[in-house]
């Protein structure tokens, strides 16, 4: 049922409702000393009344202007015959009572005999309620001025805010002295990290846990013991939800509230180790395994059912999406790096001999939208994706095995590696130029490297992490 809707008008006004489809329409109307009443259904009269009065007093015209949808809320759910008009005469007053008949309810207006004629005062309510209308629209117009202003305001603090973080990570090595935070929760390395949409950092290790922690203190919020295995591989879906992989062969998806947690599905059907799990498009997931599959799941009442799977040639331990319709990931035999379209399901290209190297977590990552970089072993490839070619391979010796990526900006990145060591790199067109490193960061291997984007960068060795 919609709310009836009326339309202001010198003579006459207009009230329209509908009530199971149909559509009926109220003409109230003052003329001289006749209220005229008409009511149609679907352009056909269905009612007409006309009263008489001696006078048009100032009560009526309020009660018409300003209290006319209390008559028709009651109404508006009946048809056209459930309603009338009746003027009485009592004494000195005259009396136009309402009734209606299914909750043979009356409403009244009383007129005044010793009031005057109301023309000039109806005139003037009118004349007020387009001033007030005028006002209305005077501060509804100010009021946007305002939040207009408030948006350049704060996009000029977000760019500032923007500029001071960039300005951070510019002098980066600088201010990599010693971690503000040690975090010594896990018992066993730390293969993987992440944030919540909330930007709580999230750990992933071979002691089979995963840990929450605290954004401000970084003091562990949540623990969640679901796997058997090494979780290689956590991130966060674009719905909030956090998806691990593990060598256990299982996925599991959470739903995390504060402190609380449910696995709300798990996916197992890999036959081998899980290593990478990556959301397309907002709606599918992809995992990679060394079972020497891929497999794509799609989502189906708010639930992932597996779509299809593809076979690699050897096992498989990255993946990550190059376009819209694309993906790399890469095959263990030959050290071979695949491009797979998404539309045909088949292999567009493939690149043999990438980064030979004996490290099962590989981290691939975008450093532009036609760039692709692979670390490997005392080395960096790096791979146009529109070409599908090799177009450079920076030596990084004495760097053992390169394990760690993560983009500080546009123009940035930093490595870790097996030595220990985090390497800052300015990206200029299609290549890398080492500013600076910082060594002896951990007393271990490091696995993992994370921007949490507010100033703070994690780097993930054996059983610690390190925030800086």
């Amino acid at each position: 049922m919609k709310t009836p809707k009326s339309t202001l008008d010198n003579s006459f006004k207009i009230v329209e409702f509908e009530n199971e489809g149909n559509k009926y329409i109220c003409k109230i109307q003052v003329i001289n000393h006749f209220i005229h009443i008409s009511v149609y259904l679907s352009n056909t009269l269905k009612f007409e009344g006309c009263i008489s009065l001696p006078k048009i007093q100032n009560q009526i015209v309020a009660f018409f202007y300003y209290n006319i949808n209390e008559i028709f809320e009651e109404i508006n759910l009946l048809d056209s015959n459930n309603f009338s008009l009746i003027k009485e005469n009592n004494e000195n007053k005259l009396q136009i009572k309402f009734i209606i008949l299914r909750r043979k309810q009356y409403l009244y207006i009383n007129l005044d005999e010793n009031m005057n004629l109301i023309d000039n005062d109806l005139i003037k309510q009118i004349s007020e309620l387009k001033e007030i209308i005028k006002m209305k629209d005077e501060k509804i117009n100010e009021l946007e001025e305002q939040l207009n202003e408030y948006k350049k305001q704060k996009a000029n603090l977000d760019l500032e805010k923007n500029i001071k973080k960039e300005d951070l990570y510019n002098d980066f090595n600088i201010k990599l002295k010693d971690p503000i935070h040690k975090l010594k929760n896990h018992t066993d390395y730390v293969y993987c990290l992440t944030k919540l949409k909330d930007g709580r950092l999230v750990s992933g290790s071979r002691d089979s846990s995963i840990i929450i922690y605290n954004k401000e203190t970084f003091k562990p919020n949540l623990t969640i013991r679901e796997h058997n295995s090494s979780v290689n591989c956590i991130t966060t879906l674009s719905s909030g939800i956090l998806a691990s992989c593990s060598s256990d062969k299982v996925i599991k998806l959470f739903n995390i509230k504060e402190d609380i947690y449910n696995v709300v599905q798990t996916l197992n059907y890999h036959t081998d180790a899980v290593y990478k799990i990556i959301e397309i498009k907002n709606k599918f997931l992809a995992s990679c395994s060394d079972d020497k599959s891929i497999i794509f799941y799609i989502k189906d009442n708010n639930e992932y059912i597996k779509d299809y799977h593809v076979s690699t040639n050897g096992g498989c331990t990255s993946i990550i999406q190059t376009k819209d319709n694309e993906i790399c990931y890469s095959e263990k035999t030959n050290n071979s790096i695949c491009f797979f379209d998404l539309l045909e399901r088949k292999i567009k290209s493939r690149l043999d001999n990438i980064n030979k190297h004996n490290c099962q977590y590989e981290w691939f990552i975008m450093i532009s939208k036609d760039l692709l970089l692979i670390p490997g072993t005392d080395k960096i490839s790096i791979i146009n994706v529109n070409k599908y070619n090799l177009i450079r391979v920076i030596d990084v010796p004495n760097s053992n095995i390169i394990a760690g990526v993560c983009m500080l900006n546009e123009n940035m990145l930093l490595t870790g590696d097996w030595t220990e060591k985090i390497k800052q790199w300015k990206i200029e067109g299609d290549n890398l130029i080492l500013i600076s490193q910082k060594e002896k960061t951990h007393g271990s291997d490091i696995n993992a490297l994370m921007n949490l984007g507010d100033g703070h960068i994690v780097s993930g060795s054996d059983d610690i992490i390190n925030v800086w």
